[in-house]
């Protein structure tokens, strides 16, 4: 007779540079003062290389173990939708975390339903498109083409990334 949980995959490791990054941050004469390694936005751009392949690795295995309902799968175009990838992060290191205690990998659980539901959010009617691959353009990219340039003299004097990306769009 065949074990019939022998099908159940595991959850991706984290690339081992992550892995040795974290281990440096948690020593405890720790040197590493750097960000978070789920902050993908602070992160140098050693760190953030092998993020993506990781991540996707990562949205795959969410899909095929917990998306029983079209609404619950993360769209292939995951990385398209900047939020996401912040919030796909923090997820897979949490999970990581809390599968060390049987008590807290509940709590992921419900921390994993609360992603769906801000992913839906945030995804709104485009997640449907999104999620059989056909990808639109960020739906609030007039709202935000709308916001004025940064002002000279700010703290910035350059215009932000950010900034430049909600032009791009909207021209």
């Amino acid at each position: 007779m065949t074990n019939p949980l022998a099908h159940f995959t595991p959850f991706p490791e984290p690339p081992a540079l992550i892995l040795e990054y974290i281990a440096e941050r948690s020593a405890e004469e720790s040197v590493v003062d750097g960000p978070s390694p789920w902050d993908l936005g602070a992160l140098s751009a050693e760190l953030l290389a092998p993020m993506p392949t990781w991540l996707d690795s990562v949205c795959r295995w969410l899909n095929w173990t917990h998306a029983w309902q079209p609404q619950d799968v993360i769209p292939p175009c995951w990385k398209k939708h900047e939020g996401l990838g912040y919030e796909i992060a923090a997820l897979a290191f949490a999970r990581r975390d809390a599968y060390a205690d049987a008590g807290s990998s509940v709590i992921w659980h419900e921390q994993y339903d609360r992603f769906v539901n801000r992913m839906n959010k945030a995804l709104g009617k485009a997640g449907d498109e999104c999620r059989v691959g056909r990808h639109e353009e960020r739906p609030a990219r007039f709202q935000l083409a709308a916001w004025p340039a940064q002002p000279e003299g700010d703290a910035e004097d350059q215009q932000s990334p950010e900034s430049e990306r909600i032009e791009e769009m909207a021209g």
